[in-house]
């Protein structure tokens, strides 16, 4: 990497921040089932939710069809997963998957680990039940239906979306989320965990 490259980095991310100082707003709404306490998803008194595309965001399908994290990704899930900050999926299926988000989502999950490759399995688990998914064809991103289950899952928290497309992240943040777009050459692979905690803490 050119000596040029880190520096540059380091201006994009600032002005990221400043970005994301800009486009916050309040999430309304009752709490369900996401943490509000210290070391989780930020310091007492804020949170947020941090959700995702998966294809090309998260993991990458191969031309062979085998299917792995996206360089950085397990690093980052885990960098998240140890400052408590909670995780989701926001994600295209065929809605004849099952008639919930959670069948849905099982089967999803076969789809993934059937061709998937590396030393480590996708992490599943940190994602738990916010795995959101299209109930009719209608619901598939870029509508709005999927953001607007997920954000008001999320309560009062506030929401983060990170993708690969320029569509999807003007799409989520119209609906009032702080988006990212993900793996660009010469910016951050993923927004920059110590962000998300300040977001948590925005008023």
């Amino acid at each position: 990497m050119k000596k040029t490259s880190a520096p540059r980095a380091t201006w994009r991310t600032l002005l990221a921040l400043g970005g994301v100082a800009a486009l916050s707003v309040p999430a309304a709404g009752a709490a369900e089932g996401v943490p509000r306490t210290a070391g989780q998803g930020g310091r007492a008194g804020g949170c947020a939710v941090v959700y995702f595309d998966l294809g090309e965001t998260l993991v990458h399908t191969a031309e062979d069809k085998s299917v792995r994290y996206m360089p950085g990704a397990a690093r980052y899930l885990r960098s998240l997963r140890a400052r408590h900050i909670p995780v989701g999926l926001i994600t295209n299926v065929p809605s004849s998957w099952g008639s919930t988000d959670a069948e849905r989502a099982a089967e999803l999950k076969k789809v993934i680990d059937k061709d998937w490759v590396g030393s480590s399995p996708f992490a599943w688990s940190d994602f738990g039940d916010r795995i959101f998914t299209p109930r009719t064809e209608a619901e598939r991103k870029p509508a709005s239906a999927l953001w607007k289950r997920a954000k008001n899952a999320s309560g009062h928290c506030r929401v983060v979306y990170q993708a690969e497309t320029t569509e999807e992240v003007r799409a989520s943040r119209a609906l009032g989320y702080i988006a990212y777009q993900a793996a660009r050459p010469e910016w951050p692979a993923y927004l920059p965990v110590p962000v998300i905690t300040a977001i948590a803490q925005l008023p």
